[in-house]
């Protein structure tokens, strides 16, 4: 079974700590404006005190993709490359000259 990646974890922790308290100001009667307001903050606070082993395991995710020792390349990559190289080789024709 694959492991659920980092990210989507980090983001749906943090969707639920804004939309919970935001819910419950809603259903306490604030106005819809200050409840998102506050339930940002309250979001905001409680995700730095509580996700933070999920935030490192995301930084920690990006730091590793950003720093490869080489990089990631696909087939499409390769076939662009050799391409290019191709184009490169063959000498152009000048359809401006006269033979």
């Amino acid at each position: 079974m694959k492991r659920i990646p980092s990210w989507i974890t980090y983001t749906v922790l943090r969707l639920l700590v804004f939309a919970v308290p935001l819910v419950i100001l809603l259903l306490v009667g604030l106005v819809w404006w200050l409840a998102v307001i506050a339930a940002a903050l309250i979001g905001l606070c409680l995700s730095y005190i509580f996700l933070s082993r999920p935030r490192n395991a995301v930084s920690s995710d990006l730091y590793a993709v950003r720093h490869r020792d080489k990089p990631a390349t696909s087939e499409d990559d390769d076939v662009e490359d050799a391409a290019i190289e191709d184009a490169a080789a063959e000498p152009r024709d000048r359809g401006d000259q006269k033979a």
